[in-house]
């Protein structure tokens, strides 16, 4: 079958333009890159316990401030849906943190009962949603800091997301199953069998068509957000998918696992557009909000990941969480196709290390 002039002029443009970029980040394990809603900044959280901004500048990224408080690991990190300034990390410390780039600080602490690894913000704005590995997922006003709501599970929760209009709230779990509640009720909707194993991540696109989910049985699902049916699967990763991101327009979908690579797809026919080679492992992905510029974060190098936990049925509670000897910081390459240019000897670093990469056509960066 012909490809679509779409797909075959997609190809081209990565053919010819794809460069990626590394960037100073962590002394560890980076867990969860976001861009912020104007696309200025993009925020990092690591097993270092910290987060990280950086500027978006013409031709690199420059980091602007890290952000440090939290007692145990930053597992997942998300910014406000319409003001730049504000994000919000989940630690493992049992509270979550919203902090304010424009004075570096934290505006607010609040202390959850578990050990958090995810959160979602409303599309609206007003409430933060926080889960953790106990399975219960709590609902705080972003303006008074307080719970709202609480709803404990008895199923493993894995990824939480609002729909674009703000009225259903959606969970992947342990069973391959998408649980939907209606929103600010919280009463279930409908549970539907998505995938044979751990459905282990959701994304929704930008132009409110799809949500895509991710699951351990390695297939990427394509779901129409009001039929509720799955329209399409991806089907070339091979290891369970860990992360997922449209891209600003809908079109493309990037989606990463222990495969040393990032698919990308068109949305529409699910053709193959390209593929993002890695190292190691990816775990993070994130287009950018206005442009094609795709961010991710790799594992170690030498890909030491104990793929036994996901055998466990851990799914996204499978965070490697031992700490790497020797690490003394992130450093950055370039890279262009499949070549890498050199390393920056100006620093010191012993593998292996953990990386914030930037993948966009030269064009854009």
């Amino acid at each position: 079958m012909a490809l679509s002039p779409y797909v075959q002029a997609m190809q081209e443009l990565f053919r010819a333009n794809t460069r990626s970029r590394e960037f100073p980040a962590h002394g560890a394990k980076v867990h969860s890159v976001a861009w912020s809603c104007c696309g200025r900044r993009l925020a990092s959280g690591s097993f270092d316990k910290t987060a990280s901004v950086f500027l978006l500048e013409k031709d690199r990224l420059v980091k602007e401030n890290n952000y440090r408080g939290h007692g145990d690991s930053v597992d997942q990190l998300c910014w406000h849906p319409s003001n730049p300034d504000l994000f919000v990390t989940a630690s493992g410390d049992k509270t979550i943190r919203i902090w304010d780039v424009r004075t570096t600080k934290c505006i607010a602490t609040v202390n959850t009962k578990g050990e958090n690894i995810n959160i979602c913000w409303s599309p609206d704005g007003q409430t933060i949603a926080v889960g953790n590995k106990d399975d219960v997922v709590t609902f705080i006003d972003a303006k008074t800091h307080r719970s709202k709501a609480e709803e404990q599970f008895k199923f493993e929760v894995n990824e939480i997301s609002w729909n674009n209009d703000n009225n259903m709230f959606f969970l992947t779990n342990g069973n391959g199953c998408i649980n939907i509640l209606s929103y600010p009720e919280l009463k279930p909707i409908q549970s539907i069998n998505a995938h044979p194993s751990n459905c282990i991540c959701i994304k929704f696109d930008p132009m409110g068509k799809y949500f895509a989910t991710g699951s351990a049985d390695a297939l990427v699902s394509l779901w129409d957000v009001d039929e509720l049916v799955c329209v399409r699967c991806f089907s070339r990763l091979d290891w369970p998918v860990r992360t997922l991101s449209f891209s600003h327009d809908g079109k493309m979908l990037a989606s990463a696992s222990e495969d040393h690579f990032i698919d990308i797809a068109e949305v529409e026919t699910g053709e193959k557009l390209w593929e993002v080679q890695c190292e190691s492992p990816t775990f993070t992905v994130a287009w950018h909000p206005k442009r094609p510029l795709l961010a991710f974060a790799c594992d170690d190098k030498d890909g030491k990941y104990d793929s036994s936990r996901e055998a466990a049925g851990q799914g996204t509670r499978g965070h490697n969480t031992s700490p790497r000897s020797g690490m003394e910081e992130c450093l950055v390459s370039i890279g262009w196709g499949k070549d890498v240019g050199p390393l920056l000897t100006c620093l010191s670093v012993p593998s292996p290390l953990s990386q914030l990469h930037v993948c966009c056509s030269q064009k854009h960066l």
